[in-house]
């Protein structure tokens, strides 16, 4: 099986796809593509874009059951965030996403402190 890429998104996005039947991101609209990340980036990108907020779920996504392009591109804004190296690159998925393409969708909780925490199951 493909190494998974991972989307953030909330519970309530994630179920208003469910009954659309595919899921599109604000950003597919506004910048042409879906934002995901490597495991390994997911938490720096929850702390950079997501801070404070709740009711969050980490899809992950199995590459090869896109219909959609996927690019590996560096970050949109340039600066990657805290915690990724400037090198890194980013999945980005050019078009809607299949629900059939994700395998897994887990809670993102964060801690008391108010830092994001991977599910333990990964």
């Amino acid at each position: 099986m493909s190494e998974f890429i991972y989307h953030i998104t909330s519970r309530a996005e994630w179920t208003a796809a469910q009954k659309a039947g595919q899921y599109t991101a604000p950003s597919l609209a506004k910048e042409g593509f879906i934002h995901c990340s490597t495991l390994t980036q997911v938490l720096p990108v929850a702390e950079k874009f997501y801070k404070g907020q709740s009711g969050l779920i980490l899809l992950g996504i199995d590459p090869a059951r896109l219909s959609s392009a996927l690019k590996w591109e560096p970050p949109f804004e340039g600066t990657p965030p805290t915690g990724v190296s400037s090198g890194d690159v980013f999945p980005h998925i050019y078009g809607p996403l299949d629900l059939d393409a994700v395998l897994q969708v887990l809670d993102l909780a964060s801690a008391p402190d108010g830092s994001f925490v991977l599910p333990s199951s990964l």
